[in-house]
């Protein structure tokens, strides 16, 4: 029987090249995004595959109950979660918007695990279900003017986790790819494309593809790029003021 991903973030950077992967081996696809015209294209290009389009707004409150009740309308059943939608946001705490900043808690952490709990008993039924989270190197560390966003991922790499060693049992395996600065359109809309950080960005599908390979290998955590690692390697070691003001240096603009 044919399985299904769902993948949310689905319409372009890292969230289309997974959708890429997944197809390419055979997956039905649940494609989650606000731009429904890149979604459609991706059933257009497809046709081999069920494509389900959802156009919904993650950061909404009851975007998940809307999700959901689509899904079960149609009798889906997801084999694979993969949890890809989020953004972040530089500038200090107190310069960015707080509407802004909740809004991003509310994509990248709770329809993040909104969307897992709900979709738990689906996966268990599959009896190898697989989750991807897609956390950051910025889950390693505080971060200096993104503060929210580097908290949010903390809290990604946290739970992931922490429900790798619960659903062990069930044999549900849960990944987090924690890529470092990649070329996606999460860096425009980030304003941290000028950053340090940004100037050696990975490719988008170099990444994905590593994610993939480390889900279907049932990996707990994998981060992209051998300097990402040293890095994530350091802030373990490094006292967490040192570690937060190495994280606000590379934040800033060449």
């Amino acid at each position: 029987m044919t399985k299904t991903a769902l993948i949310t973030g689905a319409s372009s950077g890292l969230g289309y090249e997974f959708v890429k992967l997944f197809a390419n081996d055979g997956y039905n696809l649940v494609v989650i995004a606000r731009n429904e015209e890149k979604l459609q294209e991706i059933k257009t290009k497809y046709p081999h595959i069920n494509v389900t389009v959802i156009s919904k707004d993650l950061s909404e409150p009851n975007a998940i109950n809307e999700i959901m009740t689509e899904i079960n309308n149609q009798f889906i059943t997801v084999d694979v979660l993969v949890n890809n939608a989020g953004f972040g946001l530089l500038g200090s705490f107190e310069d960015l918007s707080i509407e802004q900043q909740l809004n991003m808690i509310q994509l990248n952490v709770s329809s993040l695990t909104e969307l897992t709990y709900r979709l738990l008993p689906d996966l268990k039924k599959s009896k190898s279900g697989k989750i991807l989270n897609v956390a950051s190197t910025a889950a390693f560390q505080p971060g200096p003017n993104m503060a929210v966003y580097y908290a949010t991922k903390a809290f990604v790499l946290s739970f992931s986790e922490a429900l790798a060693e619960e659903l062990k049992e069930h044999s549900i395996t849960v990944t987090t790819l924690c890529p470092g600065a990649t070329k996606t359109n999460f860096s425009s809309i980030a304003k941290v494309e000028n950053t340090k950080m940004f100037s050696n960005a990975m490719s988008s599908d170099v990444v994905a593809k590593q994610g993939y390979q480390a889900l279907m290998q049932g990996k707990r955590v994998v981060i992209t790029g051998g300097l990402n690692k040293v890095g994530a390697l350091a802030a373990k070691f490094l006292p967490r003021r040192t570690a937060a003001n190495v994280a606000k240096l590379v934040m800033k603009e060449n």
